[in-house]
Parts: C-alpha cells; sequence; structure tokens
C-alpha cells in the first residue's frame, strides 16, 4: 500500500487480534485478521485480508472461509487496500466513511504571525517514542506568553510514518496558526527521519481545510461497514 496504515499498531496489544492463516492444498495462499480487544471487545471487526497474486483468482471463496472461521460481523477498511475494499463492498451494509487519511503532497511556507513554536518533550523521550512505535512529541504555540495551539507527532503506525494532530484554542481560531503548526509538524517529522501524516472526520470542514492548507492531501477513508 506504501501508506501510513491506520490499524497497524493493534497487533502490538496484548489480545487485541487474532489472524488466520488462508490455506489451499496445505499452501500458504494469504491471511486475514479480526480486531477482538480494546474497541472491537465483543464485536469481532475485519481489518486486514491479504491473498497472495497466485491465489487471487480464488479470493472470495477464500474470503466466505475466513467470515465462517472468524465470526466477525464488522468490517474496518482502509479504501486503498484494494483487495480488502472490493470485500467490503461485496459483503458489508451501511458502509461509511469514519475518517479522511492524508499523506504530505505540497511544501508550503506560511508565516507564524508572530507565533514561537516550543517543544514540550525531550529528545530522549522522543527517540524512544519513535522506538517503541508508541506515543510521541508533543508541542505549542505561543503568542506573547498565551498557548495558542498545541500539537505533535504519534508513531504508533508503521514506520516511518507518524501522524500529526493540532488543536488551536477557540480565541485563535481562523487566523492560520493551525495551518502553520501543522506545517511545523510536518517539518519536524522529516528531521525525526518519519514521514508525516494525518487524518480527520470527513464532518470537520475546519480541520481538512487546515491539513490541506498546510500541504496536506487526502488519498483514502478509513470504511466501516456491518457483515451482511
Amino acid at each position: 500500500m506504501n501508506c501510513q496504515i491506520v490499524h497497524d499498531s493493534i497487533h502490538r496489544r496484548t489480545g487485541w487480534t487474532t489472524t488466520y492463516a488462508l490455506v489451499v492444498d496445505d499452501i500458504d495462499a494469504g491471511f486475514g485478521s479480526i480486531a477482538i480487544g480494546g474497541p472491537w471487545t465483543g464485536i469481532p471487526t475485519i481489518f486486514e485480508f491479504y491473498v497472495v497474486p497466485a491465489y487471487r483468482g480464488s479470493a472470495f471463496q477464500l474470503f466466505e472461509k475466513f467470515l465462517e472461521a472468524c465470526g466477525a460481523t464488522l468490517m474496518d477498511v482502509q479504501s486503498n487496500d484494494e483487495l480488502l475494499a472490493v470485500m467490503l463492498y461485496t459483503y458489508a451494509r451501511d458502509i461509511r466513511s469514519e475518517k479522511v487519511l492524508f499523506r504530505d503532497g505540497v511544501t508550503t511556507a506560511l508565516e507564524s504571525s508572530g507565533a514561537v513554536l516550543e517543544m514540550m518533550t525531550g529528545e530522549e523521550d522522543t527517540r524512544r517514542a519513535i522506538g517503541a512505535r508508541q506515543g510521541g512529541p508533543e508541542w505549542r504555540l505561543r503568542l506573547d506568553n498565551e498557548t495558542v495551539a498545541t500539537g505533535g507527532i504519534l508513531f504508533h503506525y508503521n514506520p516511518p510514518y507518524g501522524d500529526i494532530y493540532m488543536d488551536v484554542a477557540e480565541p485563535f481560531r481562523r487566523r492560520g496558526f493551525g495551518a502553520y503548526l501543522v506545517q511545523e509538524l510536518k517539518r519536524v517529522a522529516y528531521v525525526l527521519s518519519s514521514i508525516p501524516g494525518a487524518r480527520c472526520s470527513p464532518d470537520n470542514i475546519a480541520s481538512r481545510l487546515t491539513l490541506q492548507k498546510a500541504g496536506f492531501v487526502p488519498y483514502a477513508h478509513m470504511l466501516n461497514g456491518a457483515i451482511r
């Protein structure tokens, strides 16, 4: 997929996933994974399905065997995962987008409007977060000794990706501070040898516009659907 995989980290959380091998005539043909812990406790949810190219002519049959074995009731799919997206639209109903995913597309040169960027996490803690693929550094934007925005980079995705997030204090919104902070967090991500990504609700118009102003471009959705 050559991109940030949103649910990559849950494999590292004990008891959160179960993975099934897909076997044809004693030959490994692929695998499928379901989420069973954390937010998915009690609602087994398919989030991975892969078939090696030689067996993709049997993809539907393999998926049906996977469904039969795993007992999943929901699917949680990254839309640019082409094979699983096909399965979602074939076997699920009530499909909706939970998040829009963004990747870096444009280098911007937005002005700070007098704000100062400050790192709130030490270098040692930052390196530890990157190594453990958990958490990440936090930053704040100050203007005249007031915190106008906070944000950071989360590293619990597949390396080398880092997920950028930010929040602007209500009195300082719609003044360009959010886009400037995202721009600078993108720069920091590259300094840390990471590739920046981001996501937001499809209904959050302000966040969508802020991410785009800072050079992010949309490329996929996180889609949910109930298995028929």
